[in-house]
């Protein structure tokens, strides 16, 4: 094989394929990105197993077909260390070669034929979704998913496919938030039908999806496919909690709050400890901090808030933040029963159920 690239692409290619490979096992091929020259084009391709990435260069200068393995750390600081100029990918006697101009690098590499099939869209269902609306919309519940919880199922986020809609959940136990996706499904999506995403997977979703993205899944991975590269992850197999018998379905109180001025409340506590006892009166709202020291801290603002009593909760400080970054509106809703129950945060197609803190 021997390739001649634009620097900037194989760097940029080789660095959105690094978070893909298997790190703690240099010895495993997964620990390598696969380079293929073949039928005119270019295609780097990295996996652990659990997620893959592939991308195909049209701009690459094919001199001879072929295709090599390459620790991908490796590679890409390599590249990075290079000029701008062209870089020449060689093959010779069982390595790698990476070239410009009189600098020369040799890589070994893995048998190319170890490396693993990425699945096809064969027999899958088919998501009719704006992929760039979908990646933003997990994007909005993607800090309530839990993180190496041993319920493996709640390490992931659960796209439940409604008729008309998706419901997108998270949840760490503590908190669980619900964006309600209003699409047109397609003939070929199955309804009612519930996929759980790994949270790493939904990072590297983020990265990657935009408006000319076809989506496909069955019971055990999904894949989306674009002009330019192919991504796939395996599900999550098991079930996910019933999530609509968390949400409340009435509640004592529904006040509207504004978000700038409640954030700036929220951050000035933040800033001497990890979670606050929050007070809303008619005329504003008060954030003290919850200490285990002798430290304090307490912030007001002044609002119109139609309450006819004081509501009293104490809360991490980082549910409230993660919920109201995750929203454009000026104003959001709170519905509340009392300290000891959970309460919910509201804006647009958001919701977040936030169990409380009873340390107040």
């Amino acid at each position: 094989m021997k390739v001649i690239i634009a620097k900037k692409v194989l760097e940029d290619i080789v660095s959105n394929t690094n978070p893909y490979l298997d790190k703690k096992d240099l010895s495993s091929i997964t620990s390598h990105i696969l380079i293929r020259a073949r039928n005119g084009e270019l295609s780097i391709k990295a996996t652990d197993h659990e997620i893959g990435l592939s991308y195909i260069l049209p701009y690459a200068m094919i001199e001879e077909e072929g295709e090599a393995t390459a620790n991908g750390s490796k590679l890409l600081s390599v590249i990075k260390g290079l000029g701008d100029e062209n870089v020449t990918l060689e093959t010779m006697n069982g390595a790698l070669f990476v070239k410009q101009k009189k600098l020369k690098y040799k890589l070994p590499m893995f048998d190319s034929k170890d490396f693993p099939n990425f699945p096809t869209i064969e027999g899958k269902n088919s998501f009719n979704v704006n992929a760039l609306v979908l990646g933003r919309s997990l994007k909005k519940i993607y800090s309530s998913i839990d993180t190496n919880n041993p319920k493996y199922e709640l390490n992931g986020a659960l796209i439940d496919v409604k008729d008309g809609y998706l419901n997108l959940v998270g949840t760490d136990t503590k908190r669980l938030s619900v964006f309600v996706l209003n699409t047109n499904m397609g003939e070929f999506a199955k309804k009612d039908t519930q996929i759980l995403i790994p949270k790493k997977a939904i990072g590297e979703i983020q990265k990657l999806f935009s408006d000319k993205i076809e989506i496909y899944y069955d019971e055990n991975v999904l894949l989306a496919v674009s002009e330019n590269f192919e991504f796939f992850t395996k599900l999550i197999n098991g079930k996910f909690p019933n999530y609509e018998r968390v949400i409340p379905t009435e509640t004592n109180f529904k006040v509207i709050l504004p978000r700038d001025k409640f954030v700036g409340g929220v951050k000035a506590i933040n800033a001497m400890c990890e979670e606050m006892k929050v007070t809303i009166k008619p005329d504003g709202i008060i954030f003290e901090s919850i200490n285990e020291d002798n430290s304090e801290a307490k912030a007001e603002i002044e609002a119109n808030i139609a309450v006819s009593s004081n509501l009293i909760f104490g809360v991490k400080n980082r549910f409230l933040l993660d919920f109201l970054n995750s929203v454009e509106d000026d104003m959001f809703e709170l519905d509340f029963n009392n300290s000891e129950t959970a309460f919910v945060l509201s804006s647009g197609e958001l919701k977040t159920v936030v169990m409380p803190i009873n340390k107040i």
